[in-house]
């Protein structure tokens, strides 16, 4: 098992604690990473895209000019596709770009991603991570005493509206808990801070 050291909102260490191999500690798989990474995405679009067709611009009914004899191409509409103002061919219209992974392959995915941030060094344990007041200032002290300089992902065990209300104003911090967290936000949260008791639900659930 690894072991890493714990600190406290000060940047003070003040114990370690170890981590499941099983969730921390595998050899990362990139393509499964990107997988969740790109399912994530898909599944962010709204999907509301929408061009009109020849059907649904207004005009157009009647024949611009006869078929024949006047030495122009022949047209059957001035609403078709290669005119001004005419209808979008092959146009985007609204629909849904959400799919599912094998469950499989998600849990896989979110190990990696985890045992990445240990490799890396970018994981940071939290012996308590509590506010109790909305306070922005506390946050941002806490992560200066952490030395985290850009963007970090805040991670708690339970919702914790003092917590996210409270991180919400700092350029390139993300609060989540471990009941929504998921591949995108801990790739591409830089640093990883997350608190004890944190770590072991979601050892529970990914061990």
């Amino acid at each position: 098992m690894a072991t890493v050291k714990v600190f406290d909102m000060s940047g003070n260490e003040v114990s370690s604690t170890e981590l499941a191999d099983s969730v921390f500690g595998i050899e990362p798989n990139q393509a499964v990473m990107h997988m969740a990474v790109v399912n994530y995405l898909a599944n962010q679009r709204q999907g509301t895209q929408s061009t009109l067709t020849r059907t649904e611009v207004s005009g157009g009914g009647r024949k611009p000019w006869r078929q024949k004899g006047t030495g122009n191409a022949r047209q059957g509409s001035i609403r078709a596709p290669q005119w001004r103002h005419g209808g979008v061919a092959l146009g985007p219209k609204p629909r849904s770009y959400r799919y599912t992974l094998n469950k499989k392959v998600r849990r896989l995915a979110m190990k990696s991603a985890l045992s990445a941030k240990v490799q890396e060094g970018n994981l940071i344990v939290l012996d308590t991570l509590t506010m109790d007041e909305f306070k922005t200032k506390k946050i941002a002290a806490m992560l200066k005493a952490l030395n985290v300089e850009k963007k970090a992902l805040i991670v708690t065990a339970d919702a914790d509206v003092k917590v996210y209300k409270s991180a919400a104003n700092l350029p390139g911090v993300k609060t989540t808990h471990v009941g929504t967290l998921n591949v995108y936000d801990i790739l591409n949260g830089g640093k990883f801070i997350v608190a004890k008791n944190a770590i072991a639900k979601i050892e529970e659930v990914y061990a």
